[in-house]
């Protein structure tokens, strides 16, 4: 029976301990890659000039214009939505928020009919423009963390779209 020499075994361990931090940092990276394909604007920039305020967005490579903001103070992922009349919240987002309820509603969804019920949101945030008072409706029915940014925040500021880009704005001086 050989044995290997101490200095030998030692290298196997190193270079196991090697491998194993190679494989947990290309984890981190792609993780970190494919969470940046999803939400390309984690980090919203904001560029104020007189008497307004921007903020750019790209899509995600479905083509869908996701960013991180705040609510009431708290952070969010909103999915801007046109075409949805309100904010929407999940239920378990409202929850996590303490949002007060308001009276019920019968929401019509691409899935049918299902209830929620109004709410109203202090500060609504996205890069600098904060929008206050804005009109929400909490859905038990939409699963996830996103919340959808509907038009009753949107029709607050002007939007463009071109391409792969959003640009919102708002009018500072009123």
């Amino acid at each position: 029976m050989s044995q290997q020499p101490p200095g030998k075994r030692a290298g196997r361990v190193l270079m196991v301990l090697a491998w194993c931090a190679a494989l947990f940092l290309a984890t981190r990276f792609f993780a970190s890659w494919e969470a940046r394909q999803h939400n390309p604007n984690t980090v919203v920039s904001s560029e104020q000039g007189e008497g307004f305020i921007e903020v750019k967005l790209i899509s995600n490579s479905q083509g869908h214009f996701i960013a991180t903001g705040q609510i009431n103070g708290q952070p969010v992922d909103f999915m801007l939505d046109t075409g949805a009349t309100d904010v929407a919240i999940p239920a378990e987002v409202a929850e996590r928020l303490k949002l007060e309820k308001g009276f019920g509603v019968t929401l019509s969804t691409a899935n049918g009919l299902s209830e929620g019920y109004r709410t109203r949101l202090d500060r609504l945030q996205l890069g600098d423009i904060v929008l206050r008072d804005v009109r929400a409706l909490v859905a038990p029915g939409l699963h996830g963390n996103q919340v959808l940014l509907g038009m009753s925040a949107l029709n607050k500021l002007e939007f463009t779209q071109r391409g792969g880009t959003m640009l919102l704005r708002q009018t500072t001086n009123r």
